[in-house]
């Protein structure tokens, strides 16, 4: 597939299963284990193509990131999907009202669904042109 993504989950043995299960399927992976850690990655060059994120961070939290992404111009042509353990109706809405598209709950999906859907997400997002 080639195609760039970014996991950032404070949870090293989701981080390093995700970074796995995605690696196998052909993806160019970075994790960050925080959103700081996820905006020092994305402040040079790299940019993913997808961005997986957790919600319930330390210190900024996916909600805070999400929003830090956004005011940064970093999701132009990226797709952005919540992974979270946060299943309520309030927060799938709060994420949908900042623009995500799609929002997973750990709980209930296995790894390899995870992957499949996120697939399936990424191939509806396409890259801006540039303009001439």
């Amino acid at each position: 597939m080639g195609m760039k993504i970014l996991i950032v989950d404070d949870d090293k043995f989701l981080l390093d299963m995700y970074s796995i299960k995605f690696s196998e399927r052909g993806f160019e992976l970075e994790s960050a284990s925080s959103a700081e850690e996820a905006l020092k990655k994305i402040s040079g060059d790299w940019r993913p193509d997808i961005y997986l994120v957790d919600i319930i961070m330390p210190v900024m939290d996916g909600f805070q990131l999400i929003e830090e992404l956004k005011r940064q111009g970093c999701r132009a042509g990226s797709a952005l999907v919540v992974l979270s353990n946060l299943g309520q109706k309030e927060d799938i809405e709060k994420a949908l009202s900042l623009g995500v598209d799609g929002y997973i709950v750990k709980a209930s999906a296995t790894p390899s669904e995870v992957v499949a859907k996120v697939t399936e997400i990424a191939q509806h997002i396409s890259k801006p042109r540039p303009k001439p």
